[in-house]
């Protein structure tokens, strides 16, 4: 490697590893790799815009150009960089930054919850590609009360117009009345996916929230926010889609 790269210990620092001193161990201790070569010599250096560097085999965000953010997408907000029609767009929140951004994947207008935005276009792409069937969560407002037989049926699969889908996951959450809050996981990306699905099965969502893509949770983000994923999420997106 050239004097004009980095030193590894200081790309793993700033990519939010660790102190210096304990990237240094971690590089002793052979847990690092570059390109597919495990690194123990101290000083060695990189391009953190091109290496792809691992830790214990999970890979590490170190490109400074690169940019991953979580958005808690409102409800009535359009899931595009800009809209004709004049409607409140993703683009809107991120028109100031001098990165060019794209969603991954949409939302509808009227669900609400967690959309990621990123340059990094393999990592998109992967994500959104359903081979890699990265889970998705939601929660959904339906009026009850729900037949035992609703989470079987969604399990085993519903036949909608463009293909059967299957839900990996669904649970009661919680009840308010004739209210009835369920968690549904499933890695399809299909439009309006959720709403068919449970508008089949007898139960139309009345409220629609995505709380997680893969590893990434919304948790208590507000509605309208932006935030930046941290290293470890970044991590986990990447070993989800094999990169």
């Amino acid at each position: 490697m050239t004097e004009q790269g980095v030193r590894l210990q200081k790309v793993l620092a700033a990519a939010g590893v660790g102190s210096r001193r304990a990237c240094e161990a971690l590089i002793d201790e052979g847990r690092v790799s570059v390109d597919g070569e495990t690194v123990r010599e101290q000083g060695r250096r990189v391009d953190p815009e091109t290496a792809v560097i691992r830790v214990d085999g999970m890979r590490v965000s170190t490109s400074a150009s690169q940019v991953y953010l979580a958005l808690n997408k409102p409800k009535g907000m359009v899931s595009a960089m800009s809209d004709p029609e004049g409607r409140p767009s993703v683009g809107d929140l991120v028109r100031d930054r001098k990165e060019r951004l794209f969603h991954v994947g949409r939302l509808d207008a009227e669900t609400e919850g967690l959309l990621l935005l990123t340059n990094d276009g393999e990592l998109a792409h992967r994500l959104a590609h359903p081979s890699y069937g990265v889970p998705k969560t939601y929660l959904a407002e339906i009026i009850g009360p729900v037949g035992k037989d609703v989470g079987r049926r969604l399990r085993a699969g519903i036949l909608l117009d463009d293909g059967p889908v299957t839900v990996d996951s669904f649970r009661l959450v919680d009840s308010v009345g004739n209210k009835v809050l369920v968690e549904l996981i499933l890695h399809e990306g299909r439009k309006h996916v959720v709403r068919r699905i449970m508008a089949e099965v007898g139960h139309p969502v009345q409220h629609l929230v995505r709380t997680a893509v893969g590893p990434v949770q919304l948790g208590s983000q507000r509605a309208g926010k932006l935030r930046p994923l941290t290293s470890q999420e970044v991590a986990a997106l990447y070993a989800a889609v094999e990169l």
